[in-house]
């Protein structure tokens, strides 16, 4: 049996090799003022999206769709599933209108039967099997089960003591479904198509899942969850749950499975009970998510495996029922404006309205002074900023104050640093804008392809083969330079004249 589920294990890593994991985006349509399926298209060929998935399959978009070669998941809504899952006829004739009538015109690459069908809609789990092998034997009479798949979206809550990954197992509850479904997805060469929501996983862990993990933010390895089992290191919420489901398939002797992602994201506003529902922690998370998938990383079960992923949402759906943070989940306002800038970066040609060039970090808007101060000493000190244009006499020194001076220094760290993702907090008192905070003769980086840098014998920041342990580092302070020490953090007087 071990030799057995070694080459299943190996028949997964080669058919997955052989591919490059992709982002795509969910198309919602509860909103109020919904674009024309022509604009939807116009902007997905914009961003070079090639990946869509359609929560119906509402003909007009599948007409619009034709002839760009994007790949399109169609879905079975959860109120026709009954009738469906009792009738092969049914099955037939849906397929029939939704997909034979549009390809290959249009590049449907597969069917997602409901959503969430196991939490959302437990009353029709028992006819969900039935449902996918009735669209299935259609596609298999119409010669297309070779090119278009069936699967069904689950929610990750059906996956039981999650961490450690290897301990986690789908809810006995549902072994009558889904052990035929995991068979089913076998036989047919399918995936398991899963929702990943590291915000809820955060939100709902009373503090025990740090921010960063959730964000995808750089750990230091003694903050990185170990599985004690299999010594996999962590470093986010996303891998885990990822290999958290390989290893429930696992349990159930299923290892030839592929997990394709089919809602990932996270909302850039919310409630005052969802403060983690802001602009910055969306982009963040939605920019590390898409380089994470695009660099082929895989998990640590898998690594090098795709985990290709729908980001959850196109646009924002402002008529869903529910909290705020509900309906402020979209990368773009419905006349086509991205609601932020998205990062990326190194990762590829998606999105491609990434102005990353044109943005800058300044501080936040009624931020607290001291908070504003230490993260300026910060960015000059062990951030390793040049800041000698701050310094009196200086092209930026004016005006002289801590909030024009934190602009400058945050900037130059955020540039200095690749506009990566997460570079622009400093505990929160920073924020990201379009607008160039330049003013006179004093030029930011980034700024009409300037790097902002100046000339000056004098540089504050350490040279490249220090550390903040090798010796003291000065720091800007205010109107003065201070010495921040790497042993008890005193600020003390520079003792040099510059």
């Amino acid at each position: 049996m071990a030799s057995l589920a070694f080459l299943l294990l190996l028949s997964l890593s080669v058919v997955c090799a052989e591919e490059k994991a992709f982002i795509g985006v969910n198309i919602g349509t509860e909103v109020s003022d919904m674009p024309s399926p022509t604009e939807v298209v116009a902007l997905l060929k914009s961003q070079n999206i090639r990946h869509v998935r359609l929560f119906d399959a509402d003909r007009a978009m599948l007409l619009a769709l034709a002839k760009t070669g994007i790949e399109v998941i169609v879905s079975v809504p959860n109120e026709q599933l009954l009738g469906i899952g009792q009738s092969n006829a049914t099955a037939a004739n849906w397929v029939a209108r939704n997909i034979v009538s549009h390809v290959p015109a249009t590049n449907i690459t597969a069917i997602a039967v409901g959503s969430e069908v196991l939490s959302a809609l437990p009353n029709a789990a028992p006819i969900l099997v039935s449902a996918m092998k009735y669209l299935h034997s259609a596609l298999v009479a119409s010669n297309l089960d070779s090119h278009i798949k069936v699967s069904t979206p689950h929610a990750s809550s059906i996956i039981l003591d999650s961490f450690p990954p290897s301990q986690a197992f789908f809810n006995r509850t549902w072994d009558p479904v889904m052990i035929p479904l995991l068979k089913f997805l076998q036989s047919t060469g399918s995936y398991l198509m899963l929702n990943v929501y590291p915000y809820y996983d955060y939100m709902q862990s009373n503090g025990a899942i740090p921010l960063d993990y959730a964000l995808f933010r750089p750990l230091p390895p003694n903050k990185e969850a170990v599985d004690a089992n299999t010594l996999l290191h962590y470093t986010n919420v996303f891998d885990a749950v990822v290999d958290a489901a390989y290893f429930a398939m696992s349990y159930l002797n299923v290892t030839n499975v592929a997990v394709v992602v089919t809602e990932s994201g996270w909302p850039f506003k919310g409630d005052t009970n969802e403060p983690a529902a802001t602009i910055e922690n969306a982009n963040t998370y939605n920019s590390n998510l898409i380089r994470h998938v695009l660099n082929n990383t895989g998990t640590p079960k898998h690594p090098g495996i795709p985990v290709s992923t729908y980001i959850y949402e196109l646009y924002n759906e402002d008529l869903r029922p529910g909290s705020v943070s509900e309906k402020n989940w979209g990368l773009f306002n419905s006349n086509g404006v991205p609601v932020y800038t998205l990062h990326l970066t190194g990762s590829g040609t998606v999105f491609a309205n990434d102005t990353t060039n044109q943005t800058y970090c300044v501080a936040k808007e009624g931020a607290d002074p001291k908070m504003l101060q230490a993260a300026l000493d910060w960015a000059c000190g062990p951030g390793k900023v040049d800041c000698s244009p701050l310094l009196q006499g200086q092209h930026c020194y004016e005006p002289d104050n801590v909030v024009a001076h934190a602009n400058y220094a945050f900037d130059a760290y955020y540039h200095q640093m690749g506009m990566a993702a997460g570079t622009c907090y400093f505990n929160g008192v920073a924020t990201i804008t379009t607008t160039d905070p330049s003013h006179g003769s004093c030029i930011f980086p980034g700024s009409g392809g300037r790097n902002g840098t100046f000339v000056n014998t004098t540089s504050l920041a350490p040279s490249e083969n220090s550390t903040s342990f090798a010796r003291p580092q000065c720091s800007y302070h205010g109107s003065s330079l201070w010495m921040n020490s790497a042993f008890g953090g005193l600020l003390l007087w520079c003792a040099f004249s510059l």
